[in-house]
C-alpha cells in the first residue's frame, strides 16, 4: 500500500461538497485572466496586496495595489459593499493574499484568493504590467 492510498479517499458526496466549497474561497490565474479579458465587466476588483515597489516592478494588468497591511474601511469606501475582491501576492510561498483576504472578510467584504499569485500568473505564460518611472 502506498502513502497515497493508505488513507482512503472521501466518498464522492463528501468530496463534491468539499471541492465545491473550495471554489467559494479561491479562483485561479487562468479564470482571472479570462474574466479580465472578457467583453463583460469582470465582476470583481483584483487587489495586488504586495508593497508599491513590487507592484511597480510587475503586476497583473488591471490589478489595484493595496498592501494587505493597509486594507482598512476608508480605503474601500469607493467600492459598493457587495464588491467582490480577489487578492493575490507573490505566490504560493507568500501568505499576503491570505492576510489581505482576512482583512477584507473582517470588514465584511466578499473575497476570494487567486491561488498561485504572481508566480502562478507567470507560470501560465501571462504578461505583467510594469509602471513607467515618472
Amino acid at each position: 500500500m502506498s502513502i497515497v492510498s493508505a488513507i482512503p479517499a472521501a466518498g464522492s458526496a463528501e468530496a463534491l461538497t468539499h471541492f465545491n466549497a473550495s471554489l467559494r474561497f479561491e479562483t485561479d490565474c487562468a479564470d482571472v485572466r479570462a474574466a479580465l479579458a472578457g467583453s463583460e465587466p469582470p465582476g470583481f476588483v483584483l487587489l495586488d496586496v504586495r508593497g508599491p515597489a513590487l507592484y511597480a516592478a510587475g503586476h497583473v494588468p488591471g490589478a489595484v495595489n493595496l498592501p494587505h497591511g493597509k486594507i482598512v474601511a476608508s480605503k474601500l469606501a469607493a467600492y459598493p459593499a457587495e464588491t467582490l475582491f480577489v487578492t493575490y501576492c507573490a505566490g504560493p510561498h507568500c501568505n499576503g493574499a491570505t492576510r489581505g483576504a482576512i482583512r477584507l472578510a473582517q470588514l465584511g467584504r466578499p473575497v476570494k484568493v487567486m491561488i498561485g499569485g504572481l508566480t502562478g500568473w507567470l507560470d501560465e505564460g501571462f504578461e505583467l504590467a510594469v509602471e513607467e518611472a515618472g
